[in-house]
């Protein structure tokens, strides 16, 4: 017997039976939508101020693209840490996996064939 989610205990922009929550959906996801425009300024806004110190820079472009990768998790995408979110969870987990599994992969392959390459000068000089 599954229970249905309680008005107040559900994730943003989660659909309920009711027909009345279509605007507290449409809600959730302009508030989504604002966060995500307003983190997308203050990113332009860090690059073009002299108010962050010069480094700092890149850390807090960093910082914000973290924190608009969970407004988008949350807001759009709806994973939650509910029971009911479990194979989203994991699904999202594995893509992770696969996107690192091929960048890191694609990093070592190139670093080793850049790692056996004759150089250039060596090369240049076979072929007079």
């Amino acid at each position: 017997m599954s229970k249905r989610p309680q008005e107040d205990d559900a994730s943003p922009g989660l659909e309920l039976e009711a027909p009345e929550n279509f605007s507290r959906g449409l809600q959730s996801y302009l508030i989504g939508l604002a966060l995500a425009v307003g983190l997308t300024v203050a990113s332009f806004w860090a690059v073009r101020t002299n108010l962050i110190y010069g480094p700092g820079v890149p850390v807090a472009l960093v910082a914000f693209a973290i924190a608009q990768m969970g407004i988008h998790l949350v807001f759009f995408l709806h994973i939650t840490t509910g029971p009911d979110n479990t194979n989203n969870v994991l699904a999202l987990a594995f893509g992770v996996l696969i996107v690192g599994l091929v960048v890191f992969g694609s990093l070592w392959i190139m670093a080793n064939l850049n790692h056996n390459m004759i150089p250039m000068k060596q090369l240049m000089d076979m072929q007079r």
